[in-house]
């Protein structure tokens, strides 16, 4: 049998400890899933059984499992629909309501974060103008500030316009720009970083082949930048989706407040029910996650592109 080296014993044991890992994180998230399969009876078993396949004359047993949907029907309340889309109408407060107002608040709050931070970090990378420095360490110190410290004031700030029966106010628009003001900062010195990556031998041979500035920006610079514009993107995604207190106290309506908010009431009305209450946390958790994989496809993509570019 041939002796492991120690370069290959390290990488073992690297390896072990990385799969070790994983499995504890992903501990809750099964454990959460499979309840979310079972039926109240099974869930307050005692004692309790991973999966609902046992009999009375053998531990398990795969053609018996006894896997039940009704975490998932009364969370989507699903109904018969005449005249619409589709011959069923989900009406469900958390899909029909809260989920999409994340979406909402997410997507926005992320495209406009990105728009913002590829400027300004562009803008701090290729650029020197009095205050650079003091620029860059005052976006710097904003990111210690946690949004906690600041909702009190953001709440009188949200009553007084909505007092003041503004035309052009809404607590929607009014949440989104508390978000980007929030998480804008971090994403400025992240995209900083992606374009200080960038040899700027590259805007100087695009400007010599004829480009504008412009032009260099957008067919040479955002490519390669492409990675860190979406891992801004995606930071800035799963913040908001998963952010609960600003959209609890800065919404007025509760048809406007984010899914958070929704499980929230929910597991004030299903508090026992814990296979309701799984169901309710895998649907509100399953876009963030599809949204996850299909951009990191692009993002690994992108950063290939560019590394071969480069």
């Amino acid at each position: 049998m041939k002796q492991l080296s120690r370069r290959q014993w390290e990488s073992l044991l690297v390896n072990v400890a990385l799969i070790a890992i994983c499995l504890f994180a992903l501990v809750p998230i099964a454990t959460t899933l499979l309840m979310s399969f079972k039926s109240e009876q099974d869930i307050v078993r005692n004692p309790p059984v991973i999966l609902p396949c046992d009999t009375p004359t053998s531990a398990f047993d795969w053609r018996e499992c006894r896997w039940a949907l009704e975490g998932y029907e009364r969370v989507l309340a699903a109904k018969p629909s005449e005249g619409g889309l589709f011959p069923v109408a989900l009406t469900g407060n958390i899909v029909r309501i809260y989920i999409p107002n994340s979406f909402l608040y997410a997507i926005t709050t992320s495209l406009l974060v990105v728009l913002l931070a590829g400027m300004a970090g562009y803008a701090f990378s290729r650029y020197r103008f009095r205050g650079h420095r003091a620029l860059l360490v005052g976006i710097l110190a904003i990111t210690a500030v946690p949004l906690l410290t600041n909702l009190l004031a953001l709440y009188q700030i949200g009553a007084t316009l909505r007092k003041a029966q503004i035309p052009i106010h809404d607590d929607r628009i009014f949440l989104i720009v508390v978000y980007i003001g929030f998480f804008l900062p971090l994403s400025v010195w992240i995209a900083k970083g992606f374009f200080d990556a960038i040899p700027r031998d590259l805007d100087e041979a695009a400007l010599i082949d004829g480009c504008t500035p412009f032009g260099a920006l957008m067919r040479i610079i955002i490519p390669l930048a492409f990675p860190g514009l979406m891992a801004v993107f995606l930071l800035t995604f799963v913040n908001v989706w998963n952010e609960f207190i600003a959209g609890y106290l800065l919404v007025a309506k509760n048809e406007f407040k984010p899914a958070m908010f929704g499980l929230y009431e929910f597991l004030g009305q299903n508090i026992i029910n814990l296979q309701v209450v799984a169901a309710a946390c895998i649907l509100i958790a399953l876009p963030m996650v599809i949204i996850f994989i299909f951009a990191r496809r692009a993002f690994f993509a992108a950063m290939i592109e560019g590394a071969v570019k480069g």
